[in-house]
């Protein structure tokens, strides 16, 4: 099972790489490793493969309902979270690069092709299933580099790279459309109050001082929060210290109280309340059961 520490939730800050190839990818299953992902982002590209069962993806702010066979690709800065589908688990595949590997002082491609798909100025699909255009492709050398990667042999790497060339290119052609910036949710603006929940959840967090971050007035923070992600800033804020308890109660043999109090609850019998709401359980029953 993973550790909690193994995967961070918000805007992961350590390198997701190893060996001398900015690639990896990670197996997780939800609820078994983790109960949800919390919205989270981050500065790599990343497809979320979907193995088995079925779940929910929330992608800048919209829901998709995802099962085996799905593909979600998502640019840097995307803020996503990976959520429990009912009582279904889910088996998924994170895989991760870093769009840099492309660039190349020898050539314009990366800057005239590539750059405009991870700056969000092209319109293409964040989830890709059977008949969207591009899901075959990306399918067929994602499961190459799959193989390869499980092996390491040789100069693997390369092949990982030609791979993700080609799988690029293909979507390159496809989709070359542009967005409309005005259209745009500016969600930017809410990326450094996401960071701040992960940073900082366990302390006191107030809506005037996630205004403040994000620009806004307190009555329209609430409501472009909401807007955009279909709960309330407190609600989210909540969850997210609630999803942090769950954890810590799987992952360590820290008492109730003290992973309240870690969590930033200052009252048990309301951490309790809320943890039974969300999960239908109390914290013991849920630690003894899961």
């Amino acid at each position: 099972m993973l550790n909690i520490n193994d995967y961070q939730a918000i805007h992961e800050r350590t390198s997701h790489f190893d060996y001398n190839i900015p690639y990896n990818t990670y197996p997780c299953t939800i609820p078994l490793d983790f109960e949800s992902v919390p919205l989270h982002w981050h500065e790599d590209v990343e497809f979320i493969y979907i193995k088995k069962g079925r779940g929910i993806l929330v992608i800048e702010g919209v829901e998709y309902n995802v099962s085996a066979g799905d593909i979600a690709f998502l640019i840097p800065g995307n803020i996503h979270g990976i959520f429990q589908y009912e009582d279904d688990s889910m088996e998924y595949e994170n895989i991760l690069f870093d769009e840099k590997m492309f660039s190349s002082s020898l050539d314009e491609f990366y800057d005239s092709f590539l750059l405009p798909f991870f700056q969000n100025t092209v319109d293409v699909p964040h989830v890709f299933s059977q008949g969207v255009p591009g899901y075959e492709s990306i399918k067929r050398y994602l499961d190459a580099n799959d193989n390869i990667s499980s092996h390491r042999e040789g100069a693997w790497g390369l092949a990982i790279k030609g791979n993700l060339y080609l799988l690029l290119f293909n979507l390159v052609t496809l989709y070359e459309e542009k967005i409309d910036a005005s259209s745009k949710k500016n969600i930017d603006k809410l990326k450094p109050v996401i960071k701040h929940v992960e940073l900082h959840y366990s302390e006191p967090t107030t809506v005037a001082d996630m205004a403040d971050i994000a620009g806004f007035s307190e009555s329209h923070f609430m409501r472009f929060f909401k807007e955009t992600f279909g709960v309330s800033f407190i609600t989210y804020l909540n969850d997210y210290r609630l999803s942090m308890a769950a954890r810590l109660l799987l992952s360590t043999e820290e008492n109730i109280l003290d992973i309240s109090q870690e969590v930033g609850f200052d009252n048990l019998s309301h951490f309790n309340r809320q943890f039974k709401k969300k999960y239908n359980k109390t914290p013991k029953e849920y630690r003894l059961n899961q």
